[in-house]
């Protein structure tokens, strides 16, 4: 074969429409083979003789898109000193855009002999791992445009690519589970149904399944053991073309789009598949151990700050580079909007303590591409000093533990939470506004894949995750769950209707919260695990979304509040509350945000201490939002919340007239059905037991001078329909049911 010198960059395999250049580094390398296959497995090695900054490339002509290959790196092997180089494993490239087949396990694809972890095993892993692919860069958008969704107005759905389409009866039985299933009309007409502005996808960079995991007929179903930082997972793929995966993601990525739904990514850079000193050699090991990989102090055992065996080395320029090369290649040639970043305080590590001003968050600031897209942290990692809420640079949003914590602590009945559960309602400004961020720097959210669904949130005291074969002992034991009054199935109705209500009051908490809600995919489904906290390793219907039993009442109401909040920007504030008071044109000026008592009268400091206060009710202020894109004013019209979180009904005093003379009834998760839904200033009304009622003040149809206001605001941001529910009166649940239609649960008034 003809071998022409290439060059050094770009790292991977470039195919330029002629051929395929190569490079890898390596600076512990003394000698580097590519090998190619064939599909009989004919393996033909290639010396790479040019060597430039520890780069060894090459050029090939005419090698073509589809050309499986591999590297072979020789080099001094000694664990003592974190040496561990093996030209007996094939190794795959760590640039890769697409990996073919799988991991079979065997002894040979470990560099030491089982129980000598000292010694060399020269066995060839070839034949036992997976190939990296040569990709056709070249993809046919169609004019995709990204969406471009500000934060204030994004409505977040974390999901599984498998989990989510795997059972859909409409999705064709070759696509479900698959990114062509993603992209089906059925699931995005759910999502837009939800108002559901970004999909963030559970890791979909090539993955590994554990041999530990695989020896227990289990499998490595959430994806967190990434060893392709810019290959998609070929076991999402409806095709069984080597690379192709690749055209299918775009195309997934380019309906999404068109339908205006952003597409996040959760991204694992703090680790790696190879584990710890007893792991395979897949890769990094095996090309420059002490380059990405941090070591301890005895260089033979690597540090853990992720709980998986290793850490990534962000210290290491080279290591550095392939993070950054590797996020702007999803957003550059994948066209992603934005990356969630697993066990992210793990990447502020530059020696010991967490730092804020890392490196990596350094590289992130500055270029031009990544620092442009929606980068949301997880806040924390397992080393000492890990959990980072509210730590990180003002360029990044997080998700919010904290408000996880508190609203669930609140609605179960928790003492002395009001106070927190008031803060995280309101945007925890004590987390993010001193370090100059707004109220979207806080991405809300009840429930994620890591812990109980929302229907197991409220029907389980305890974990159950005896399927996982760890005796129970994996996954959190304080879930700050509660379970009606039964642990687990039961056909008691009032526990059920209970358990309903429960699930209402969180997505009307989370919906209605300032700041960046993000639902976990099937919870508006009341999609249950068994009770099952930790189902990483349930690839089986214990997982994926059972779309024949789905609730669809509970859809129905999910629906309708994330209308409610799309359509009303006082639930989607850019700036956080100041408690001051806002000109309006209209009488005296009131507060941007009022905390009431039962009685209508203003919260005392003393009020907040009370330890079984579990009633509150809060005035939003439909002035004071802040500014649209052009400059101008956003007004909306003013909202009463009461939340209720006692066993036992609360009578809450509707404010003075100052506040509005009279409010109308928007949603009651009790489900309980009035004939009036105005009420008027200083009238007495009751919420029923672990309920949310949601009032809007009462704008006739003419005569009020928010009115107008109100219906402008909602033309410029939701559309004119959006304008034209706005204006209209509340329906009325009776006639709705009296008219064959189905509104919902109960007490939705929307």
């Amino acid at each position: 074969m003809e071998v022409w010198s290439g060059t050094p960059y770009p790292l991977g395999a470039t195919y330029d429409g002629s051929g395929t250049n190569f490079a890898i580094f390596s600076e512990v390398a003394t000698r580097v083979e590519l090998c190619l296959f064939q599909d009989a497995g004919t393996e033909l090695r290639i010396p790479l003789e040019s060597v430039d900054a520890f780069v060894w490339h090459c050029y090939l002509p005419h090698v073509l898109p589809g050309q499986m290959y591999g590297f072979r790196v020789h080099g001094p092997y000694d664990p003592s000193q974190g040496l561990r180089c093996n030209p007996a494993k094939l190794l795959m490239d760590p640039y890769a855009k697409a990996l073919a087949g799988d991991i079979r396990w065997d002894q040979a694809m470990f560099s030491y002999n089982f129980g000598d972890p000292a010694s060399l095993n020269s066995t060839d892993s070839a034949p036992f791992t997976m190939r990296s692919v040569v990709i056709s860069p070249f993809f046919d958008w169609q004019g995709d445009k990204r969406p471009g969704i500000p934060y204030s107005d994004s409505l977040i759905y974390e999901a599984h690519v498998k989990g989510l389409t795997k059972l859909h009866p409409d999705v064709p039985e070759e696509q479900r589970g698959t990114y062509a299933g993603m992209a089906h009309p059925a699931i995005i007409e759910h999502l837009l149904k939800l108002g559901v502005t970004a999909v963030e996808l559970m890791p979909v960079h090539q993955f590994v399944n554990d041999s530990q995991l695989q020896s227990r007929g289990l499998a490595n179903y959430w994806g967190y053991s990434t060893i392709g930082f810019l290959a998609p997972h070929n076991g999402y793929s409806s095709t069984h073309e080597p690379g192709l995966q690749v055209q299918e993601f775009k195309a997934m990525v380019r309906s999404l789009h068109s339908a205006g739904i952003e597409v996040i990514l959760d991204v694992v850079y703090n680790h790696t598949a190879e584990g710890n000193h007893l792991g395979p050699t897949l890769s990094f090991k095996g090309i420059d151990n002490r380059a990405f990989y941090r070591l301890a102090e005895d260089p033979q055992f690597y540090a853990d700050y992720t709980g998986t065996g290793n850490t990534v080395n962000v210290r290491h320029p080279h290591a550095l580079q392939l993070l950054m090369d590797s996020l702007r290649y999803w957003v550059t040639d994948m066209h992603v909007d934005g990356f969630r970043f697993d066990l992210a305080a793990t990447l502020a590590r530059e020696f010991y303590d967490v730092d804020r001003l890392a490196s990596f968050f350094d590289l992130v600031q500055q270029d031009p591409v990544v620092s442009q897209v929606k980068l949301i942290a997880e806040p924390w990692d397992v080393g000492p000093g890990g959990y980072q809420v509210g730590n990180f640079p003002p360029l990044w949003t997080e998700w919010n533990g904290k408000y996880r914590d508190a609203v669930r602590d609140f609605w179960r009945g928790a003492p002395a939470t009001l106070g927190e559960f008031a803060s995280r309602l309101a945007g925890s400004a004590d987390l993010y506004e001193s370090s100059g961020r707004r109220p979207v720097a806080s991405v809300n959210f009840v429930t994620a894949h890591d812990g109980f669904t929302l229907r197991d949130l409220v029907s389980y005291n305890e974990k159950h995750n005896e399927a996982n074969g760890e005796s129970n002992m994996d996954g959190e034991s304080y879930n700050r769950s509660w379970n009606c009054g039964h642990e687990g199935a039961t056909d008691d109705e009032a526990i059920l209707a209970l358990r309903a209500r429960q699930q209402r009051n969180f997505i009307a908490t989370l919906m209605l919260s300032q700041g960046v809600p993000m639902l976990l995919h099937g919870d508006e489904l009341s999609r249950s695990q068994l009770g099952n906290n930790n189902a990483y390793c349930q690839d089986s219907d214990l997982t994926w979304v059972d779309w024949e039993g789905a609730d669809l009442p509970l859809v129905e109401f999910t629906s309708a509040v994330s209308r409610l909040r799309q359509r009303h920007p006082t639930f989607r504030r850019n700036r956080f509350f100041q408690g001051r008071p806002v000109e309006r044109g209209v009488g005296d000026p009131l507060p941007d945000i009022v905390w009431l008592n039962l009685d209508g009268s203003p919260m005392l400091p003393s009020n907040w201490d009370e330890e079984l206060a579990r009633a509150i009710a809060v005035f939003y202020n439909g002035g004071g939002i802040g500014k649209d894109s052009r400059g101008r004013p956003i007004e909306d019209v003013n909202f009463l919340l009461c939340f209720n979180s006692n066993s036992h009904s609360a009578t809450f005093t509707l404010p003075g007239e100052e506040y509005s003379p009279e409010w109308e009834l928007v949603l009651d998760t009790a489900g309980v059905l009035v004939e009036e839904s105005r009420h008027a200033a200083g009238e007495q009304l009751a919420v029923s037991e672990k309920s949310v009622i949601i009032l809007r003040a009462y704008l006739p149809p003419t005569s009020h001078p928010d009115r107008s206001a109100a219906a402008s605001v909602a033309m410029l941001t939701s559309g004119r329909s959006a304008a034209r529910r706005l204006l209209a009166d509340t329906v009325n649940l009776q006639s709705l049911q009296t008219s064959g239609h189905s509104p919902g649960p109960p007490g939705l008034f929307l």
